[in-house]
C-alpha cells in the first residue's frame, strides 16, 4: 500500500503474515512481465552525468518507432508520474473515471482537493472536463476500439487514455492514428519490458497538453539509466514480438490452471488475469502459504488477479498449489 492506497507488489506485508524472504516468493500481484528485457548494466556516463538532450532524443525516437506514432511525447518517471501531473489539465469542471480501475487517478485529484466521480459506463463520461479510460482496463481487461475512443473524446474536454497494458495488444492503441486535439495517451515502459524499477513511461498528445505537463515535470524527469535502457528495449522489435507471442500463449495456460482450481476467468490482459473465486481472501492466503503472492481488491470479495509466471519452475509451483 502506497500513500494509503491499495496496490500490488511490496512483499513486506505478505512476508509479515506468511514468512519467507523475498527470494522465496513469486510475486504475481503486479502484472509486470517476469521475463524482463535483458538490459545491460548502466554505463558510467548514464550513472554519473546529468541526462543530456541527445539521450532524451534517442529515447523519444525509439518510443515513437515502437508505438508506430508521430505524436509528440514526454518521457517521465513512469505512467504514475504523468498521473500525478494530470490536475494541471483540468482546472475546472467534473473529473470522471471509468471504473473500477487503477486507483491512483482518484488519488491524484483528491490530493489537490478535487472531487472525482467513478462511473460504470462510458456514456456517463460525457460532459466531463477531464475523463479517464484505462484501455485495456486494470483489473478486468475491458477494452475499447480506437474508433469508440474517438467518439468518447468528442463528448469531453480532455480524454486521458491509459495504455499501460497495451504493449501486448497494439490493435487497441490510439497512437498509430492522427493525434486529436484533446486526447492524452499514457504508456508504461516497466510493465511489458519487466523493468519497473527503472521508472519510465510516456505521455503522448498534442503539443498544447504535452507542453503544460512538461512545464510541471522539470528538466530531468527521467534518469540516465532509464534513458539508456529504455532506448535499447524500445528499439528491439525482435524481443517485443517474441514476448507478445509468449504472453499470448501463456494466458490460456493460466486460465486453464485457474479453471481446474474452480475459479472462473473474468478477463484480463496478456500480462495479468482476473478470476472470480468463492472467497478471494482465502484464495490469496492459499497461494501465499506456498509463497505465491496475488492481488485482491477492496471492492470485491471474489476477484483475484494473477500475473503470469516467468519460468518453468514458477509455472510448476503455481500448478502444484492450484
Amino acid at each position: 500500500m502506497v500513500n494509503g492506497r491499495d496496490h500490488g507488489g511490496d512483499l513486506s506485508g505478505a512476508m509479515a503474515r506468511f514468512g519467507g524472504s523475498p527470494g522465496d516468493w513469486i510475486d504475481l500481484s503486479t502484472g509486470i512481465n517476469r521475463v524482463p528485457y535483458p538490459a545491460p548494466p548502466a554505463s558510467a556516463a548514464a550513472l554519473c552525468e546529468l541526462p543530456g538532450r541527445a539521450a532524451i532524443e534517442r529515447l523519444c525516437a525509439a518510443a515513437q518507432s515502437a508505438y508506430g506514432t508521430v505524436w509528440p511525447l514526454l518521457p517521465l518517471a513512469g505512467a504514475q508520474a504523468a498521473i500525478q501531473l494530470l490536475p494541471v489539465l483540468a482546472p475546472r469542471g467534473a473529473v470522471r473515471v471509468l471504473g473500477p480501475t487503477y486507483n491512483e487517478y482518484g488519488g491524484a485529484f483528491e490530493a489537490v482537493g478535487r472531487a472525482v466521480e467513478t462511473v460504470a459506463g462510458a456514456e456517463a463520461l460525457a460532459g466531463a472536463a477531464l475523463a479517464v479510460i484505462v484501455n485495456p482496463n486494470n483489473p478486468d481487461g475491458r477494452r475499447f476500439s480506437p474508433g469508440t475512443l474517438h467518439d468518447i473524446a468528442a463528448t469531453v474536454g480532455v480524454l486521458v487514455v491509459d495504455e499501460s497494458f497495451a504493449d501486448p495488444h497494439p490493435e487497441l492503441s490510439l497512437l498509430p492514428g492522427a493525434c486529436p486535439g484533446n486526447v492524452l495517451v499514457l504508456r508504461s515502459f516497466g510493465k511489458f519490458y519487466g523493468l519497473a524499477g527503472l521508472r519510465l513511461g510516456f505521455a503522448l498528445g498534442p503539443e498544447a497538453l504535452i507542453g503544460r505537463l512538461a512545464g510541471r515535470a522539470g528538466p530531468w524527469a527521467v534518469s540516465g539509466p532509464a534513458l539508456e535502457a529504455g532506448a535499447l528495449a524500445l528499439a528491439d522489435a525482435g524481443w517485443q514480438a517474441q514476448s507478445r507471442a509468449r504472453l499470448s500463449a501463456e494466458t490460456a495456460r493460466a486460465d486453464g490452471l485457474a479453471e481446474a482450481a474452480g475459479w472462473r476467468p473474468l478477463g484480463g490482459t496478456a500480462l495479468f488475469r482476473l478470476y472470480e473465486t468463492e472467497d478471494a481472501a482465502e484464495a490469496q492466503a492459499r497461494l501465499a502459504r506456498s509463497w505465491i503472492w496475488s492481488r485482491i481488491f477492496p471492492y470485491s470479495s471474489g476477484w483475484l488477479r494473477l500475473g503470469l509466471p516467468g519460468s518453468d519452475a514458477e509455472w510448476d509451483r503455481l500448478e502444484e498449489v492450484l
